[in-house]
């Protein structure tokens, strides 16, 4: 690498920053000869990472948290200096609303999976039957082979309808806003699938390889999820601040990419073009698909799913809270007749959210099926929010404010065989481009550390490239 490099970044969401960031300091450091632009077709950075802060609220409009586990994103945010900002969820009880009525999450579940038989035994969210049909578990074989099934079929098999629809889909539906029986098993949770195949039992698998809790640990049960004290936009700001001037490019759009005999054009909607050497496609897929539209193989991107939903924000003053609940929130049963999909209690997941006195509420809207009431108006959804609110919570007063945010055809599908077709996209496009990397929520998880962990992958290969071009 003698002389300076362009490599392109396309798409300002987390994944397109992280990259961007990764590698300015790596040109710091171990003064690489690389140039960075990156282009985005909007007005602001973050893509679905957008916080509210109003009055003394901090709302989220898109993701409000991330998995402690996953580790990517709080580095991330102790490089960026932000390491006092991180803050854990407080704890207390979730609930499913089923059958009309708020029935508390049987302890031990994971992922909605009962890992513990007395809870489960003794919970009021399922029928007698339908305990007795999940025992099965314990006695049917693993199934055969697959390279892959919906997540519907899987959990249908081993614990029956019941227990899926009242714990199990409620859960994983509401993190890929999808339908339970189209979701790919090993495109969201092949752990499931492997623990099957190794114990047979799922529930017998999930006891032997989730790590036990000490008893110190048990006494003082620490939230799984972290998020930023001033909102997760934080870390969109601290990485824009630091990038250099000239780095990123906004309201940028980028029409297509043309393969050249050295390298690559990007031509912008604008009528400008951009030389790059390599590039990082950091765009939901069907931006992705139209950008390369003459390859065939990225064909597969227009049959690809994505589902509109939106989430409705209201502050209350705390009186206004008639039946108050101890707990963070409550996720929907689809049997139910209920239009909201899930509820947190803000104020008490996120204490600091929220002034003294007040309440926050967030309830989400829109799932396969009944996308149409994100396109109603604000007043609508509104009320619709506030009828189901009412019949949990004795909720009749109107809100201090609201702040409604919808995400049109925003929340890809990872449908059946998923994993397959992005492989093969990415097989090919290192026959056909070379140089050219696909990252982001629509391709290998959608979780902001997931997002986090593509953009570092996609920086490693393209400095890869450049190293030996």
């Amino acid at each position: 690498m003698s002389e300076k490099k362009q490599l392109a970044i396309i798409g300002g969401g987390i994944t397109g920053l992280t990259a961007a960031y990764y590698l300015q300091k790596a040109i710091q450091n171990e003064n690489l000869p690389v140039q960075i632009k990156l282009l985005e077709a909007g007005p602001k950075l973050g893509g679905k990472i957008q916080t509210v802060r109003k009055d003394g609220f901090i709302i989220e409009r898109g993701p409000d948290s991330f998995l402690a586990r996953k580790q990517s994103a709080s580095r991330l945010a102790r490089d960026l200096g932000l390491e006092d900002q991180l803050v854990r969820n407080a704890t207390g009880k979730s609930y499913i609303l089923a059958n009309g009525r708020l029935h508390e999450m049987p302890r031990g579940s994971f992922m909605g999976i009962p890992t513990q038989v007395k809870p489960f035994l003794f919970s009021s969210l399922f029928s007698v039957p339908g305990k007795l049909r999940a025992g099965l578990d314990f006695v049917l074989p693993k199934s055969d082979p697959k390279e892959d099934q919906s997540l519907g079929e899987f959990f249908r098999r081993r614990l029956g309808d019941e227990v899926v629809e009242n714990l199990i889909e409620p859960l994983l539906s509401g993190i890929y806003a999808g339908d339970i029986d189209q979701l790919s098993l090993m495109a969201t949770f092949p752990n499931f699938y492997h623990v099957e195949q190794k114990h047979r039992s799922l529930i017998k698998g999930l006891n032997k390889s989730i790590p036990k809790q000490k008893d110190s640990q048990k006494k003082e049960k620490q939230g799984m999820f972290l998020t930023l004290k001033n909102g997760l936009e934080t870390m969109v700001e601290a990485i824009e601040q630091k990038l250099e001037p000239g780095v990123v490019e906004k309201e940028t759009a980028v029409a297509h990419i043309e393969k050249m005999t050295d390298g690559y054009q990007i031509f912008l909607k604008d009528g400008e073009k951009l030389s790059a050497d390599s590039i990082i496609l950091a765009v939901p897929h069907e931006q992705a698909q139209k950008i390369l539209s003459q390859y065939d193989f990225m064909q597969v991107f227009k049959d690809q799913p994505a589902t509109s939903v939106a989430n409705v924000a209201m502050a209350f003053d705390e009186k206004d809270i008639q039946q108050d609940i101890d707990g963070t929130g409550f996720v929907v049963s689809r049997n139910s007749d209920y239009r909201i999909t899930a509820c947190t209690w803000t104020h008490k997941k996120w204490p600091h959210t929220t002034p003294e006195g007040y309440a926050l509420l967030r309830c989400y809207v829109g799932r396969p099926g009944d996308e149409e009431i994100v396109d109603r108006s604000d007043e609508e959804i509104e009320q619709i929010v506030l009828n189901d609110l009412n019949k949990t919570m004795n909720i009749t007063a109107k809100p201090k404010f609201k702040v409604i945010t919808r995400w049109k055809n925003a929340m890809p599908q990872y449908t059946v065989g998923h994993k397959q077709r992005v492989d093969t996209v990415k097989q090919n496009m290192r026959t056909y481009l070379p140089g050219v990397f696909l990252a982001g929520s629509s391709f290998e998880g959608l979780g902001v550390p997931d997002c986090i962990d593509q953009g570092e992958e996609a920086l490693q290969h393209a400095r890869e490239f450049l190293k030996n071009k």
